[in-house]
């Protein structure tokens, strides 16, 4: 890996196995609520942006990925409308 590939939040995404990816996003939407609440103001941009590049850098890996019915616009339509 190149110096400059290094960011402040870890390994790039790009560079990391598939496993490594997964245990990364885990646990960052674990943090996430905790990071929100409490982090500071560069806690929470870093936690953003370390989320948002490994999310981007699954959905280049998987860009037919099941997406269920209910999580769509279409699919909401159709749910029971909460007052």
């Amino acid at each position: 890996m190149r110096e400059d590939d290094m960011n402040t939040t870890g390994i790039p995404g790009h560079e990391l196995t598939e496993d490594l990816l997964l245990r990364e996003l885990g646990h960052l939407h674990r943090t996430r609520n905790e990071t929100f609440l409490h982090g500071s103001p560069d806690a929470l941009r870093e936690h953003t942006a370390r989320t948002f590049e490994l999310e981007q850098e699954y959905l280049r890996r998987h860009p037919e990925r099941e997406v269920d019915p209910r999580r769509t616009r279409d699919g909401a339509r159709g749910e029971p409308q909460h007052a």
